[in-house]
């Protein structure tokens, strides 16, 4: 009996870990890799192909190579806070603008990401200067 309330524990809790729960706020986790400036991570949530836009320079790339856009981005302005401000969207798609303290700048952040069954991808991320 406590071998399988455990178990049940355990599944329950591996379910609501996973990226692609539809009722789960999907900028959370989103904005954590954002605030610890873990590129790593946060391309882990990057569609295939993407739009990123890095202080206006503009690229539609693949997951590798905004990857490591974002590296380079925050190895020059380190993470501090990031908060999301507001959120919207429909089913398919939704979006997120946040504020990010970094290097001792403001930025502001733009997330638009597309819900799947499949999965929840990063389609666009913008990141301007305040």
């Amino acid at each position: 009996m406590k071998k399988s309330l455990i178990l049940l524990i355990t599944l329950f809790v591996s379910i609501q870990a996973l990226p692609a729960q539809q009722d789960q706020d999907v900028f959370v986790p989103i904005s954590k890799y954002i605030q610890n400036g873990d590129s790593e991570r946060l391309s882990a949530w990057f569609a295939p192909n993407l739009e990123v836009d890095v202080l206006g320079i503009s690229n539609v790339c693949s997951r590798q190579q905004a990857k490591q856009i974002l590296k380079e981005f925050f190895n020059e302005y380190s993470p501090k806070v990031f908060t999301i401000a507001y959120k919207s969207g429909k089913a398919s798609m939704k979006y997120a603008i946040g504020n990010l303290n970094a290097g001792g700048n403001k930025f502001r952040v733009t997330l638009f990401v597309r819900i799947q069954k499949e999965g929840n991808y990063i389609q666009q991320l913008r990141i301007e200067k305040e």
